[in-house]
């Protein structure tokens, strides 16, 4: 029996819904789903017959950020797959933010370093009561990527932004609205996400490249230029020992996110020596 897509793409009248499907492992990114969000990007861009995207994921979480089992997993070659990922999803990223089409987020539950990046791209953010955001990469030892640096400071401020980074505290939903780091709260936050997607999809789209651009332009130095050079640094610390070495006392709790949801199967065993060793 073939293993289910990572990524769920469907298109429905002038809508294309992308759902993160890799609920068993908290829709954690891995090389699999990074490809096949970066294919859904493009796609959504060059069919001029989609007029409005709604992201979102399936199961209790909506995104817990890298694959830290897979990183684990890769020893040694953990800075070529940091590369690898960083690439593909930096170029999905960027294609979304720029494909002058609104884009709908609906978080359906907590959402960790590059899941939180994900939740910021939208132009509409809708969340459930339960969901937490959690900067999450400084814990480890990286640096915060897939835009977050750029977007992160200009939506709730450089200053709370640069607590957030630094001391990965998790602000809950009610907090991120408050602070503008998402647009609202709803208790079905996907079935309220496709009903505002569907709107836009109807038509009002249309005359959203306009806006959108003059927008994000308003922010200097603008966001075509975030993606203008190298995806941000997190394959450096990454591949060193004491990023490697930082992801040793994140494992546990790693493990204990995955048991405080009953659906999920835990990751087991330790971190292979291999992700240890001296370069």
């Amino acid at each position: 029996m073939n293993p289910p897509p990572p990524l769920l793409f469907t298109r429905e009248s002038g809508l294309a819904r992308i759902t993160l499907n890799r609920p068993d492992a908290a829709n954690t990114l891995n090389p699999e789903m990074s490809r096949a969000l970066f294919d859904a990007a493009i796609e959504c861009d060059e069919d001029a017959s989609i007029r409005a995207v709604l992201l979102t994921g399936n199961g209790p979480l909506f995104c817990g950020g890298g694959d830290i089992h897979g990183f684990a997993a890769a020893g040694a070659r953990v800075s070529h797959l940091a590369k690898e990922m960083t690439t593909i999803l930096h170029g999905a990223v960027s294609r979304l933010a720029r494909m002058g089409k609104p884009l709908v987020v609906a978080v359906n539950g907590p959402a960790a370093g590059a899941g939180l990046s994900l939740a910021m791209l939208g132009d509409i953010v809708i969340a459930a009561p339960a969901a937490h955001f959690t900067v999450a990469y400084t814990a480890i030892g990286l640096t915060p990527d897939l835009g977050a640096s750029w977007l992160l400071p200009r939506l709730v401020g450089l200053r709370r932004a640069q607590e957030l980074a630094l001391t990965n505290r998790r602000v809950g939903a009610q907090e991120a609205a408050a602070i503008g780091l998402i647009t609202r709260v709803a208790d079905d936050p996907q079935a309220e996400a496709l009903t505002v997607a569907r709107t836009l999809a109807q038509g009002r789209a249309r005359r959203w490249p306009a806006p959108g651009r003059c927008w994000r332009a308003a922010f200097p130095p603008g966001w075509r230029s975030r993606w203008n050079g190298k995806p941000a640094p997190l394959p450096p610390p990454c591949a060193a020992r004491k990023g490697r070495r930082a992801l040793r006392p994140f494992w546990p709790s790693v493990r204990r996110i995955f048991r405080n949801h009953a659906n999920l199967a835990a990751p087991q065993g330790r971190m292979p020596k291999s992700w240890l060793m001296r370069r």
